[in-house]
Order: C-alpha cells, then structure tokens, then sequence
C-alpha cells in the first residue's frame, strides 16, 4: 500500500533524508525499531530496486512491515510521536498519545500554546498543576499535557510531586519504585528519571517511596531539586496533592512560582477556586490560568 507522504520521507538505507528534521531514514528507523533485521533490509533494497518502489512500499510488498508501522516511522522522522492503537504499553486514557487529531487533543494543544505564550515564554521553566478536589483525572490531565508538550519537541519532564497518592507510575507502567522522595531525602539522584522512548521527548519522575513527611521534605529539599532540573529540561510539570488534602501543593507552587488550577466538572465549588487562588497570590505565586477538565 502507497503512503501519500512517501516520496518526502524515504531514501535508500544509507542516505539521510534531507527533508526530516532528525535526518534519519526510514529503514534505519525500522531497523532501531525492531521491525526488520539487516536480513529483511537486504530483501528489501533488492525488491525496491527490482521493481522500482519506495523503502517502505517494497518492505510493505514483502509483508515485513505494515501500514501502522510506517505511521509510527513518520511521526518519529517528523518530531510529533504518537501511539497506534495496537500498541497496549499505555493506558487509553492518554488520549494525546493515541488519539492526538480529536477535539479533546486539540484543546490540550490550545491550553499548551497559552500556557507557552503567558509563562514559559517568560523564560519560566517550571509550572505546577493543582486541583481543587482529589481526583486521579487530575493526574491524567497533567499527564496527557505533558505528552503535547513532547510532541511540541520540548524536552519535558513530568513529576509526580502528589507524594499522598501518587498516579504517574501506574498511568506509564514504570517498574521503579524509587523518585521524588528518594531524591529529596537524598536517598538517591536524578537517575531516578525515567525516559518515555515511545514519546521520544518526555520523562516522568515517580513520587517514589511513600514517606510519613512530605511537607517537611519539600519544604527542605525542594528549591536546589527544581534548578537542577531546569538546567536540563524545557518544560517541567510538576502533578501536585489536592488542594484541600494538604499544604504540599502551596509548597511546590511557591517555590517555582507559577501554578495551572484544575477544576473538575460539577464538583469543585467556585468559592473553593477563588479562596485556592487568594491563598497562592497571597505567597506569591502567579495563576497562569485555571482549566476545567473532563478527564
């Protein structure tokens, strides 16, 4: 089957495609990926010049890769990866990984450009995501954000500061138990980060072992913490405890300055938004904006 974007993204395996901002061919993406060996490749090459195809058209003639496969290699020549639905590492509710062209997806993208306009642009690096109520959609919002950020080709780090009932590990299915805590009580260091290589531009760092004391441990740990990493990310989003649980996320918000309230759909309570927002301007903390989120 003939793919209309072909012609730009393919040459033969040993030359670099001019027009791919990586600079990376289709079949040495096939070949990293998994997908052929250098047995098929070989196959493959002799097929596209026998009958005058394309890498990918002759490695799809040949039944070595298919459609979806060729979906995947473009979205990584082109900096903007995505998940097909075939692939079950990640769970569903990541819409912006499986599903990045529906309406949902394309307002996480228009929360993104504000958010790159009215903060990051300021030369910020850091933002914090808090909610009114607890409610792991929350976690699933901060997650799904940080994906678009990566499919922008920032390089973005997303942690999971709620220390009282963390998420990101179970959302990305990370196998460390060690994070955020670990570090802080400097039980361990950055290698703690996990890079997401499906997402190509996005690591998540854990909240790691469950601690009696997060407040006092982002109270005393957390400014050096947050300008290290700053040295080596672009964007940093930090998924916070509830609001009306603890203090934790008044601590986070306050040391990196700037904070994205997320109310959740007929259950936060104006009255709550409004005090939440009082209380961090009254510790100097700017509210970038404030979304509702469906998640």
């Amino acid at each position: 089957m003939s793919h209309p974007f072909l012609a730009a993204a393919e040459s033969p395996l040993d030359e670099p495609i001019r027009h791919s901002p990586k600079h990376a061919n289709i079949g040495r993406i096939l070949l990293e990926m998994g997908k052929l060996t250098l047995e098929d490749a070989e196959r493959v090459l002799i097929t596209q010049k026998k009958l005058g195809m394309r890498f990918g058209e002759a490695a799809e003639y040949l039944e070595l890769i298919t459609e979806e496969d060729i979906q995947k290699v473009l979205a990584r020549q082109f900096d903007y990866p995505y998940l097909q639905k075939a692939d079950l590492a990640f769970p569903e509710e990541l819409v912006a990984a499986y599903r990045p062209f529906t309406p949902q997806v394309e307002t996480l993208r228009a929360i993104r450009s504000q958010l790159m306009l009215r903060w990051f642009s300021k030369e910020q690096r850091s933002l914090a995501i808090v909610s009114v109520d607890q409610d792991n959609g929350v976690s699933v919002f901060a997650a799904n954000l940080a994906i678009v950020f990566s499919q922008l080709g920032e390089q973005t780090l997303l942690v999971d500061a709620n220390m009282r009932k963390p998420h990101l590990q179970k959302l990305f299915g990370l196998q460390n138990n060690l994070g955020l805590s670990d570090i802080l009580a400097e039980r361990s260091d950055l290698t703690e980060i996990a890079k997401i290589d499906s997402f190509v531009d996005l690591s998540i760092l854990a909240a790691g072992t469950p601690v009696p004391n997060p407040q006092e441990l982002l109270s005393r740990g957390f400014t050096p913490f947050s300008k290290q990493l700053e040295k080596n990310y672009d964007v940093i989003l930090y998924d916070t405890s509830a609001f009306n649980t603890a203090a934790d996320a008044l601590i986070v918000a306050s040391r990196i300055g700037g904070v994205l309230i997320v109310v959740q759909q007929e259950k936060s309570r104006i009255a709550d938004v409004n005090l939440l927002c009082e209380q961090f301007s009254r510790n100097g903390v700017e509210v970038v904006g404030i979304v509702m989120a469906k998640f």
